[in-house]
């Protein structure tokens, strides 16, 4: 009985002292943001909204006049292509792209970050006969990059020195 939990007791120390600490948002440097060139309900817009006010140090505003930056969105797009196909020609494999174009300005137009792009691809296999299945795969895997790319999204906002 002692014995288990003294293991116990040096477990739970070697754990507190290898500075193990959950993943959290990051530490912005600015205190308001705004989100411009999203479209209508952009599902990326609405996670990097809820992502950075997340955040302890940083809420998303409505307008650019009010906010330290803009975080503009050049180009949101989702693509799919045939990579494989049969001598009959049915689709085996695709190829899913999901991209990001933005760039970060102050109110004031000068660039925090210039027009930077992030490309994601997936390849999924294909066919006919799951059509239904693969649908759903493919929509899982879009929303995993839509994830992804907020995360890289945020990381380069926090390495932005304060405006």
């Amino acid at each position: 009985m002692i014995r288990r939990q003294a293991l116990g007791l040096i477990g739970a120390a070697a754990l507190a002292g290898c500075g193990f600490e959950l993943r959290r948002a990051p530490e912005l440097r600015f205190r308001t943001l705004a989100l411009a060139g999203f479209g209508p309900k952009s599902p990326l817009a609405e996670e990097l909204r809820t992502s950075i006010d997340a955040s302890q140090t940083t809420v998303v505003v409505d307008s650019a006049p009010k906010a330290q930056v803009v975080l503009e969105a050049l180009a949101d797009a989702r693509e799919k292509s045939v990579v494989a196909s049969t001598a009959f020609g049915e689709v085996r494999e695709l190829q899913l792209r999901s991209r990001f174009h933005f760039r970060l300005r102050t109110p004031q137009g000068r660039e925090l970050i210039p027009a930077t792009e992030i490309l994601l691809t997936r390849d999924m296999s294909y066919r006919e006969s799951a059509a239904l299945a693969k649908e759903q795969e493919e929509a899982a895997l879009y929303r995993s990059m839509q994830s992804d790319i907020v995360a890289q999204v945020l990381r380069r906002l926090a390495s932005v020195p304060a405006p």
